[in-house]
C-alpha cells in the first residue's frame, strides 16, 4: 500500500465520527511500521480522545521509525484535549502523512512546524480534495461562522413537492426515506417553515436508522404554529424557533408557553417583503455551534435560500412520478431568462429504491 492508500483508509475511519463529533471535525488516523498497520483510531465523539491518541493507545508494539497517517493536520493546542502533536513527538514517530491542513487558525500550519521543528518529516496535500470534502462542514463553519446548509428535496419527475391538496406522502420511496433519516443523524439540525410543520405535522426526528437526533428548526415568522403539533409532544428543548423581532401581545404570550417548554427562540429582523432575514439566523444559528443544517422545506423556505444563496448543496430524491399540477420546488426566483438559470455541478448520483438520488453542488 502507499500513501494515498493509507490517507484513504484514514478517510474511511474518519467517518465513523459522523454525527457525533461536532463541532469538531472528523479524523481518522493510521499508524504504519514495515509495511504493516500498528494502530488505528478516530475522534469517537466530542470532547474524547482525538484520531492520533486513539491509534497511539491502540498500537500494538513501539512507534519508533513509524509513519502515521491522518487526514486533517494533526492539533497543536489546549481544547477539550492535549495536543496530538505533543504525543507524537514523544512516541518518536518518524514520518506524518497528513490529508489536508486544519482550517481553524489555532492550527493552521502550526501542527506541521512543531512536527517539523522536532526532526519528524511532514508530507501534506495527500488525498487533498477528499479530505477537505469530508469535513466540509468544519471548514465553513471554521471559516464563515455560520452552519454549512443543504437542501433536501423530495420531487416528482416533474418537479412537484406536493400535490394539489398539499398531500407528499410519500413522494419518494422507503429506501430513499431511510436514506433520508441517516442524513438526520448526520447533520447538526434539520429546518423546514411553519407551514411544513401545520400541513405534514413531522417529527423531523432520526426513526429508521440508528443515529443522534438533530435539532429541530423552524422558521415561523409570526408564531402561528399550534402547540398541539407532534413535534412539540417530545424533546422540546431540542427545538429552535426562529421568528420576527416584531411581537404583539398574543405572540408574547406565545413566547411564554414556547419557553416553559424550553424551546429556544431565535428573535431576526424583517426583510421588506415580509420574510424574515436568515442569514441574520445562520449568524445566531453558528454561535450555538450548529456546524450543519438539513433544509427539509417546503417550497418558501427552499425559494428564499436558493434566492438569497445561503445554500452549499442540493440532495434531491427524483421519483418516476408524474402529476402534472401540485406545489413546485420553487417559487418566483425573478428570473425571466434561460441565460439567467441559476446553475449546479452534478457531483454525485445513484439509484435509491425507485428513485434517482441527486446532489448538486453551487
Amino acid at each position: 500500500m502507499n500513501d494515498e492508500s493509507y490517507i484513504k483508509l484514514a478517510l474511511e475511519l474518519a467517518k465513523k465520527g459522523k454525527g457525533n463529533v461536532s463541532p469538531n471535525p472528523l479524523v481518522g488516523c493510521v499508524i504504519v511500521k514495515d509495511n504493516n498497520i500498528i494502530g488505528a483510531g478516530y475522534h469517537e465523539f466530542y470532547g474524547s480522545p482525538h484520531a492520533e491518541v486513539n491509534a497511539i493507545n491502540n498500537a500494538k508494539c513501539s512507534l519508533e521509525g513509524s509513519t502515521l497517517y491522518v487526514n486533517l493536520e494533526p492539533c497543536v493546542h489546549y481544547g477539550k484535549t492535549p495536543p496530538c502533536v505533543d504525543k507524537i513527538i514523544e512516541n518518536k514517530i518518524k514520518r506524518v502523512v497528513v490529508g489536508v491542513l486544519d482550517p481553524n487558525p489555532l492550527v493552521s500550519g502550526k501542527g506541521v512546524e512543531k512536527l517539523k521543528e522536532a526532526g519528524i518529516e511532514v508530507e501534506v496535500g495527500v488525498c487533498r480534495e477528499e479530505a477537505q470534502f469530508l469535513n466540509r462542514f468544519f471548514f465553513k463553519f471554521i471559516s464563515q461562522n455560520i452552519p454549512y446548509v443543504t437542501l433536501k428535496i423530495a420531487q416528482t419527475l416533474d418537479g412537484k413537492i406536493a400535490d394539489i391538496n398539499n398531500d407528499s406522502f410519500w413522494i419518494s420511496s422507503a429506501s430513499s426515506r431511510r436514506f433520508v433519516h441517516k442524513l438526520r443523524s448526520e447533520y447538526d439540525a434539520v429546518l423546514v417553515g411553519s407551514n411544513t410543520v401545520e400541513i405534514d405535522n413531522p417529527q423531523l426526528t432520526v426513526r429508521l436508522t440508528e443515529g443522534r437526533n438533530p435539532k429541530r428548526i423552524i422558521v415561523d415568522t409570526k408564531l402561528k404554529i399550534e402547540l398541539d403539533r407532534t413535534i412539540f409532544t417530545k424533546d422540546t428543548d431540542n427545538i429552535i424557533i426562529i421568528h420576527s423581532k416584531k411581537v404583539n401581545k398574543i405572540q408574547k404570550n406565545k413566547i411564554r408557553k414556547l419557553k416553559e417548554k424550553n424551546i429556544t427562540l431565535i428573535p431576526v429582523r424583517e426583510n421588506k417583503d415580509g420574510t424574515l432575514n436568515l442569514k441574520e439566523a445562520l449568524v445566531e444559528l453558528g454561535k450555538l455551534k450548529i456546524t450543519s443544517i438539513l433544509v427539509e422545506g417546503g417550497q418558501k423556505i427552499f425559494t428564499y435560500f436558493v434566492k438569497n444563496k445561503l445554500y452549499d448543496d442540493i440532495i434531491t430524491f427524483v421519483s418516476p412520478k408524474i402529476l402534472g399540477e401540485g406545489t413546485s420546488i420553487f417559487g418566483n426566483l425573478n428570473i425571466k431568462n434561460i441565460r439567467r438559470a441559476i446553475t449546479h455541478k452534478i457531483s454525485h448520483f445513484e439509484k435509491i429504491g425507485d428513485d434517482l438520488m441527486i446532489v448538486l453542488r453551487r
